[in-house]
This record gives C-alpha cells, sequence and structure tokens, in this order.
C-alpha cells in the first residue's frame, strides 16, 4: 500500500518543466485513480471512475487555450496519443487552430458522401411529404434524373458552378424550355439543402447559369388533338380487345389522364361512379367521374386483363404510357392521348350548350375563383352524368 502512494506521488507532482515529456508508462496508466495526468508536451489523460478515460491535448492559439480530444483511452494507446499529439502540434506551430483544422480535414474527407446524386436523394427525401402521392411517381426527380445527374451526379456539390449548369442544361434550354426550366428549379432547390447542410456551395450558382444561359426562345405548344367530329372513327378503329386498346378507349371515353387510366382500380368503381383519389390526380383533389354504359362496358371487357385489382395489367405491373400514345405514333398520327380531353372540351362548346363550369368540372380542372369555390359546394354529377353519356353516344357513333 505504501509502494502504491510513492508509485502515485511520482506522477501526480511531475511538471511539464524543460519540454520534459513521456513522464507516463503503459504500466503506471492502468492503476491510476481518477485525475487528471500530465505525460508533458501538452498530453493529458483524464482518468475516469471504473478505468475509463480520454486523451487530450492542451495548446494555446492566437492567445487562447484549447483542448482537443483525441480519443479515448480503451480505443487510443499512450503511444498512439502521443503521436497525435506531436501530429497537431506542429499544426500549432504553423499558427493554425488544431481543432479548426481537423475538423476542415474531415469535411475534405466526407466530400465524397456530398456528391450532387447524394444531395439531391436527401433533399428529395425531406420534401417528398410536400410533394402528390410522396413523389412516388418521379415526376420531381424526372428532370434532374434525366438531364443533370447523369453528367454532374458523381460531382461534389461544393465544386459545382455556373459554368457546369450552363454546359449541362445548354442542350435543352432552347428545345425543351419547360424541362430546362424546371430541372434548374430543381437543382436550385438541392443546392439550398446542401447549403442549410452546412456545405460550401455557392447559392447563386442557378441565377448565374440563367444569365449565361440566356432568355429562352421557347414558345409553348398545345398537345395536337383529334377534332371531334374525327373522335368516333377513330374509336371504331380501336376494334381488337387488346389491353392497349381497351385502356385507350376507356380514356377517351372518361376524358381522364393517362395516369389515372393506368392505374384504375376495380375498388374505385361503386355502380356507375368511378372515384379517383386525390394523390393520383394532378389537382391533389379526389374527383367523381360518372362512367357511361360504353365504359362499364369497357371494364367488363378488360377483365381478362385484370390483376391484383387493377384493370389494365400487362406482364408484371400495370401498362405504361407507351401503351397508349404508341397505339398512335404507330398510326404515324401526330396527335396524343391527352389530346382526347381537347376534343371533348371543344364539342362541349361547339356541339353542346354545356355551362362553363360543368365542362370544366368534367376535366377536373379548377372552376372560377377562389371565394366563388368557396361557396359552390358541388361537383356537378348529376349534370355531368348526362354529358359523359351524350359524348360517349358522340363517341361510340350513336346519335
Amino acid at each position: 500500500m505504501q509502494s502504491d502512494s510513492i508509485y502515485l506521488l511520482k506522477v501526480d507532482i511531475s511538471v511539464d518543466r524543460m519540454g520534459v515529456r513521456y513522464k507516463l508508462t503503459a504500466t503506471q496508466i492502468k492503476h491510476l485513480r481518477p485525475g487528471k495526468y500530465n505525460d508533458g508536451g501538452g498530453l493529458w489523460l483524464h482518468k475516469r471512475e471504473g478505468g475509463a478515460g480520454q486523451w487530450f491535448l492542451r495548446v494555446t492559439v492566437h492567445g487562447r487555450r484549447r483542448e482537443m480530444g483525441l480519443g479515448g483511452l480503451y480505443d487510443v494507446s499512450l503511444a498512439e496519443a502521443r503521436e497525435e499529439a506531436d501530429r497537431w502540434r506542429s499544426v500549432v506551430r504553423s499558427n493554425k487552430d488544431p481543432i479548426k483544422e481537423r475538423a476542415r480535414i474531415r469535411k475534405e474527407a466526407d466530400r465524397g458522401d456530398h456528391t450532387l446524386a447524394s444531395v439531391t436523394a436527401a433533399a428529395f427525401k425531406a420534401r417528398q411529404a410536400e410533394l402528390k402521392g410522396d413523389g412516388k411517381a418521379g415526376r420531381w426527380l424526372s428532370p434532374l434524373n434525366i438531364h443533370v445527374l447523369p453528367k454532374l451526379g458523381r460531382v461534389p456539390i461544393e465544386e459545382i458552378d455556373q459554368q457546369d449548369i450552363r454546359n449541362t442544361l445548354a442542350p435543352i434550354w432552347h428545345e425543351k424550355a419547360d424541362t430546362a426550366r424546371k430541372a434548374m428549379n430543381r437543382l436550385g432547390i438541392v443546392i439550398r439543402y446542401a447549403a442549410a447542410m452546412d456545405l460550401d456551395v455557392d447559392l447563386q450558382a442557378t441565377d448565374k447559369a440563367r444569365a449565361l444561359l440566356g432568355k429562352q426562345r421557347h414558345t409553348a405548344k398545345n398537345i395536337p388533338s383529334v377534332p371531334w367530329p374525327d373522335v368516333p372513327s377513330f374509336y371504331a378503329s380501336l376494334s381488337e380487345p387488346t389491353v392497349g386498346n381497351l385502356a385507350l378507349k376507356f380514356l377517351v371515353l372518361t376524358t381522364a389522364r393517362t395516369t389515372e387510366i393506368r392505374f384504375c382500380r376495380e375498388n374505385e368503381i361503386k355502380d356507375d361512379i368511378w372515384t379517383i383519389p386525390s394523390d393520383r390526380m394532378k389537382s391533389g383533389n379526389e374527383h367523381r367521374i360518372p362512367l357511361p354504359h360504353q365504359a362499364l362496358e369497357i371494364l367488363e371487357q378488360a377483365e381478362i386483363w385484370q390483376k391484383d385489382g387493377y384493370f389494365f395489367w400487362s406482364q408484371r405491373t400495370v401498362i405504361s404510357d407507351a401503351a397508349m400514345s404508341g397505339i398512335m405514333k404507330r398510326r404515324d398520327m401526330p396527335e396524343r392521348p391527352h389530346g382526347f380531353r381537347s376534343s371533348f372540351r371543344t364539342w362541349c362548346a361547339e356541339a353542346t350548350d354545356t355551362p362553363r363550369e360543368i365542362a370544366e368540372t368534367a376535366l377536373a380542372h379548377t372552376a372560377g375563383g377562389k371565394v366563388e369555390r368557396a361557396y359552390r359546394r358541388t361537383d356537378f354529377l348529376d349534370q355531368r352524368r348526362d354529358l359523359m353519356q351524350r359524348w360517349a353516344n358522340h363517341v361510340a357513333g350513336k346519335l
């Protein structure tokens, strides 16, 4: 017992005079009581109850005393602690703060994890809650996935500047103006997210890129549509009961969008009403479509293709957009499925006396101002039932 007291006394009264170092030994450390022990040169060991401990380096930088943790006693040996202390003392001699320098080095090492692709994925995940259907349809990411990430995805986001963005989007800046605009806007969101991560990014990079690219000279073009008098002949030509033909005929009759058609489920149909849930609607609001008897007949024919409750199934999943648009492409038609909404709307205006708000509601468009909509609590279901049957009769050639 007496020898232990003498041994500990020698350690405790050691002073760092004349640059004396290496005061501790590995054997001594095992028997040290809780307290702080100086190994010399600013290297200290803080021994705790239970045998654990922490190495730290005490230095003075720019007139301030700094204490820098070097690791736990169980993880870092005495020799390793001395080696680390030597390393960071050399940093102090170069008039740098070792704690800030270590943070900078770690940040540099982590830059590989902060590529544009990885930060985009994180930004998208943070934004999902405010996107329709949690963004699962992929529309938010699509402009970046197709036009930006293939070229810049592996680049650390801190290195991306306006020149990179300009060179990436220049090929589509005028030819695909809307897509380029979306890609630029979403890239700006990703860069702002990176700034919130405390990454050293240029928040003005997208604005500078816009200045370099110049004003877009794109003129918006409407999707070509089949003139409403010609719709019956086109509809009649879809005589073969393939899943693509049936889906396209159902689209023409209901004037719904392709995504709404593709994911149409049996449990959404009750009697003659098809209720499309809000997460599949562009407006974000539930939409009811009264089905004419011709549309109900199409669903009966589609039962042979039905799987997992979906009417229009093809092999492993529901049919793709190309299943319907491809029918028109193969016929060298400039028109596309979405254009039948325009065919219907023009028919309403030219061949019927349908009030505007009813025709717009049939297309799930927002009709009227905010105040008007607040007081109008109807979706004109009964009036639209008659309208959709009249449209179906026209389409099917039954006057």
